[in-house]
């Protein structure tokens, strides 16, 4: 099933979302494959948001290993408790950062970045990786963004896991 999941612009972020959900949902509905799915994920909401970068990092012997994205180069390991994105694993908890340069021990990836939001996932209690966006605005993320990404990252675990 092919979607476009163009940026529309003159609605709210939050209507942007709920559209962005009920097609996301028809996107992963039948598909079992990680990979894909997790590509395919990033690709849809860098299209649909204009995010900076979105990515996966999976937990893999005991870090975190980068998975698909859409942006510019990432890091390719991150520990646990380490950065925004080790935080958000240690704690799973999301993590909504208004200025990265002000988060203790953040990890520059890309000295563009300037806000960020991960949002861990969790199945069966433990967190098997996470999902990074970042911007190179600061301020970018709020409790909107926490809410429907954190939507979005229980679709990709129910449907997965």
């Amino acid at each position: 099933m092919e979607e476009s999941f163009v940026q529309e612009k003159n609605i709210s972020k939050e209507e942007k979302y709920l559209r962005f959900i009920e097609q996301y949902s028809r996107l992963i509905e039948d598909e079992k494959n990680i990979i894909s799915v997790l590509a395919n994920t990033t690709a849809a909401l860098k299209e649909a948001f204009g995010f900076f970068w979105a990515g996966f990092y999976l937990i893999d012997n005991g870090e975190l290993h980068l998975g698909p994205f859409q942006g510019s180069v990432a890091c390719y390991r991150i520990r646990k408790g380490r950065g925004v994105c080790g935080t958000a694993w240690a704690e799973a908890k999301t993590q909504v950062v208004a200025d990265v340069d002000k988060f203790p021990g953040h990890i520059a990836c890309s000295s563009l970045s300037r806000s960020e939001i991960v949002v861990p996932m969790i199945s069966d209690g433990n967190v098997v990786g996470v999902l990074d966006i970042d911007s190179d605005e600061l301020n970018t993320f709020d409790d909107t963004d926490r809410i429907y990404l954190e939507k979005v990252v229980e679709m990709i675990v129910k449907n997965l896991y």
